[in-house]
């Protein structure tokens, strides 16, 4: 009788042992494929974002040139109509991050800077010029390199650049809902993202 009392504690325990070792292998199943469907969602966000706009400037040149010193002064001038289309990109495919299953967080290590991208169509009026103060190549060059900078400076107060950066925390949203609903953390360096709202701590 007392054997097989002991053999049936044996076989229980032995049971148990092999329950818990298979419920641990269950643990690491599900968190390999934890990691594994986070790391098909970063390759899948890690495409090209592009937010399109357009502008439309007149612009006034001006040049004086004085000739023989102050006795004479030779002026240029036009007027520059500008439409120029501006892409405002972000290639997510150069997101850093680190994925630790141990902890069962994802961090994002730092997310790349918007690339701009300004193709203006100058269109020159009313030009005006002599022979001692011609217009020239350079003048065209500066005129255009002129337009650029201006555009830049109204691009990042513009409602493109806005959209193209809510574009952007729309799809990092897409890793907070992942790592959410599997029981992860999202971490941005050491900030904890605890929730949606929380998306703006992303340096953009």
């Amino acid at each position: 009788m007392r054997k097989i009392i002991y053999g049936v504690v044996i076989l229980i325990a032995i049971f148990f042992i092999y329950k818990y070792f298979d419920n641990k292998n269950d643990d690491k199943i599900v968190l390999q494929e934890s990691s594994a469907l986070i790391q098909e969602q970063i390759n899948n966000v890690g495409k090209l974002i592009v937010t399109e706009g357009h502008f439309s400037e007149v612009f006034n040149y001006r040049n004086s040139k004085e000739i023989f010193g102050s006795f004479f002064t030779s002026e240029k001038k036009a007027l520059i109509v500008v439409n120029a289309d501006v892409f405002v990109s972000y290639d997510l495919s150069l997101i850093e991050y680190k994925i630790d299953e141990s902890t069962k967080t994802l961090t994002i290590l730092s997310i790349p800077e918007a690339e701009i991208k300004i193709n203006p169509d100058l269109e020159y009026y009313d030009i005006q010029a002599d022979y001692f103060n011609a217009f020239e190549a350079k003048d065209y060059n500066d005129i255009k390199e002129t337009v650029k900078k201006s555009l830049v400076k109204k691009l990042e107060n513009s409602e493109i650049k806005s959209n193209a950066k809510n574009r952007l925390i729309s799809e990092l949203s897409k890793f907070y809902i992942l790592t959410n609903s599997l029981g992860w953390t999202l971490k941005y360096n050491e900030t904890t993202i605890s929730s949606q709202d929380k998306l703006g701590v992303f340096k953009l």
